[in-house]
């Protein structure tokens, strides 16, 4: 265990069983869970709450304006504090945008293990996420902290949108075409550099990409929220593409198809998953949702890409046929140059065709 001069561990990641959004329970164990929860009594301005696994919930205070709110945290994925900070909130923002809202504030979700991290680092754990929310333009207007035997980090966000420009995951309709736009492979780069077996100048390149990825913030779907072409939007983080896909279907009461050759990915993951560099979340994913995919031949290795967890993924964005062209150039010229059609949606029982 490497250690500084004051005895703090230094390696972030060496303190966590797991790290991102590959922290997540699998989406089977999830859903027996809530399966459990007692119904709710009705909530007439409750727009969004716990029915279709959206991305945030949703509660209208008028005709014009409604409250998103949401909470998202996770273990180190990288060891730089900052950088951790940085991800952690661009992550926890997405589900603001990924429902069409603005943020408003945060509060950040804090657990540390007292006397295993020195106070420098917890601090620059919480300035990089403060950064990412001053980018974003809200402030950090609070939190809560305790002591924790692995170290937690995140926000609760809270935001605003327009009720009749909300985005949910379950409006998606038949021959829509489904655009992602941040490429894949986040969860295979992190077991890549847990591995320890990348050469100085490969581990560098990779870990670049990543921090990039993750750290860019999905503003842009606060304009797709605007644009009438535009039915639904959800994004990719734990699940994967696949589990995030299905949601979709599920809530929409459609089928979808993906092209795998289609779906983009980060520099060398192909190369990557193929060593193999996988991560035990992205198991977990396929065993939970597996028999409502259609793989039709794909090697394990493409399989596991569409499983791989995505720390900070990008947004799926169901489109109208028309629409595509401008959604797709608005999304491009927002900084996300690997945005791409991935597959459409199409009646029939919801459920995933990998073509």
């Amino acid at each position: 265990m490497e250690a500084d001069v004051e005895g703090y561990e230094t390696r972030l990641t060496a303190l966590a069983h797991g790290g991102g959004c590959g922290c997540k329970l699998s989406p089977a164990v999830l859903r027996e869970l809530l399966a459990g929860m007692p119904a709710a009594r009705a909530f007439p301005d409750l727009l969004v709450g716990t029915e279709t696994g959206d991305d945030a919930a949703v509660y209208r205070i008028s005709d014009e304006q409604a409250v998103v709110a949401t909470t998202d945290f996770f273990m180190p994925i990288v060891d730089d504090p900052r950088d951790f900070g940085r991800i952690a909130a661009a992550n926890a923002l997405s589900d603001i945008y990924a429902m069409g809202g603005k943020p408003l504030m945060a509060l950040a979700v804090l657990g540390m293990p007292l006397g295993k991290i020195a106070p420098e680092t917890v601090s620059a754990i919480l300035a990089g996420g403060a950064s990412i929310c001053e980018e974003a333009g809200i402030p950090v207007a609070g939190g809560h902290s305790i002591d924790s035997p692995e170290p937690i980090y995140g926000l609760v966000a809270i935001g605003l949108v327009d009720p009749r420009r909300l985005q949910r995951n379950s409006d998606a309709q038949a021959g829509d075409a489904l655009i992602l736009t941040k490429p894949i492979g986040i969860g295979v780069i992190s077991a890549a550099l847990k591995s320890g077996k990348l050469d100085p100048a490969q581990a560098e390149t990779h870990y670049a990409a990543l921090v990039d990825s993750t750290t860019r913030l999905n503003a842009v779907g606060e304009m797709l929220a605007r644009l009438d072409t535009v039915h639904a939007i959800t994004d990719v983080t734990g699940f994967g593409l696949l589990g995030h896909g299905l949601e979709m279907c599920r809530g929409s009461g459609l089928s979808a198809r993906i092209h795998f050759d289609d779906v983009p990915f980060l520099p060398g993951i192909p190369e990557l998953a193929q060593v193999p560099y996988r991560t035990g979340a992205a198991t977990r994913n396929w065993d939970s949702y597996g028999h409502e995919v259609r793989t039709n031949g794909l090697a394990e290795w493409q399989r596991d890409l569409l499983c791989d967890p995505q720390t900070s993924g990008g947004l799926l964005v169901a489109v109208a046929p028309e629409g595509v062209e401008d959604v797709l150039a608005a999304i491009r010229d927002a900084g996300f140059a690997h945005a791409a059609p991935v597959g459409e949606m199409a009646k029939g029982a919801p459920g995933i065709t990998v073509t």
